[in-house]
């Protein structure tokens, strides 16, 4: 697989834009589409998350009247795509649960603990797919297995493409930034809600009335950034 080089910036429709060759075929950088069917012909390529601009949150009910938030920062993983066809795609994803930040470090000792993710014994959270299905232009849902404590369930995710586009790449040599770009970046949001008490995620504290001091349901979101070699 070639890298992507730029021929020549020219005047098209809409103004000023720069083609890029892409395994010996061109394409306009204002072509979401257009790059990626040129760039992964027919072939499978790999794209790797950039944990910089990759983070996993989620929200759950806090005492049936608020919300806590929290997020992982180290997400690692990639998505294998065969061809141009996202239905295909094979999603690997790792995030380190030691990490978890919900603004409040008491809180997040607790949510660490063996009452929550027990993460001295289970470190990380795993997700793989397992089948995608295109719904719409840019709308996908996925299904795959949700490993956490150790648990795995399969569960769904509903994803949305946020489009491709040749980027800038700054590489630090010498002391200073040098931008080896364009390379290819893409984007994804992908949204679920899955029951805690499924992944043996049961401490619960019980308020009058029969409310509950942490909800069951929590809803999960994935801001994804993914770049290829």
């Amino acid at each position: 697989m070639k890298t992507i080089d730029p021929i020549k910036t020219q005047t098209l429709v809409g103004g000023m834009v720069t083609v890029y060759r892409f395994n010996g075929c061109a394409s306009a950088s204002n072509s979401q589409k257009i790059i990626l069917k040129c760039y992964t012909h027919t072939m499978k390529v790999t794209w790797t998350l950039e944990s910089g601009h990759t983070a996993a949150g989620f929200k759950v009910r806090h005492m049936m009247v608020s919300w806590v938030r929290g997020r992982f920062s180290d997400v690692h993983g990639t998505i294998v795509i065969d061809g141009d066809d996202f239905t295909t795609a094979e999603v690997d994803v790792t995030i380190d649960a030691t990490l978890l930040d919900s603004g409040l470090a008491m809180r997040d000792d607790h949510l660490k603990n063996a009452d929550f993710l027990d993460v001295e014994k289970f470190p990380t959270i795993h997700f793989k797919s397992t089948k995608l299905e295109q719904i719409g232009e840019n709308e996908y849902v996925m299904y795959g297995d949700l490993t956490i404590r150790g648990t795995t369930k399969n569960v769904r995710m509903d994803v949305r493409y946020n489009g491709l586009w040749p980027t800038p790449w700054w590489v630090e040599k010498d002391g200073v930034f040098v931008n080896e770009g364009p390379k290819p970046r893409m984007g994804f949001v992908a949204k679920g809600i899955i029951n805690r008490h499924d992944f043996g995620v049961s401490w619960q504290g019980e308020m009058d009335n029969g409310g509950l001091v942490v909800g069951n349901d929590v809803h999960l979101v994935i801001d994804a950034e993914a770049y290829r070699e």
